[in-house]
């Protein structure tokens, strides 16, 4: 069963076209991916920092629970 009109892969690639979706997007796709893991990394950090400030405080005497 092909899913392509391709039946015999044994052909220069330049001549078929494209061969998966989206092609030429990939320095845009690989960007947005460092974007959201830093992007990640500063919530992250910032959720722990807030975490740990609030349990210092609990630890000083300084919260009620």
């Amino acid at each position: 069963m092909s899913m392509t009109e391709i039946g015999n892969w044994a052909v220069d690639l330049k001549e078929v076209g494209a061969v998966y979706p989206m092609q030429g997007m990939e320095s845009i796709m690989a960007l947005v991916g460092v974007v959201l893991w830093l992007g990640w990394h500063v919530w992250q950090i910032r959720h722990e920092n807030v975490v740990l400030d609030e349990q210092s405080a609990q630890l000083k005497g300084g919260g009620s629970d």
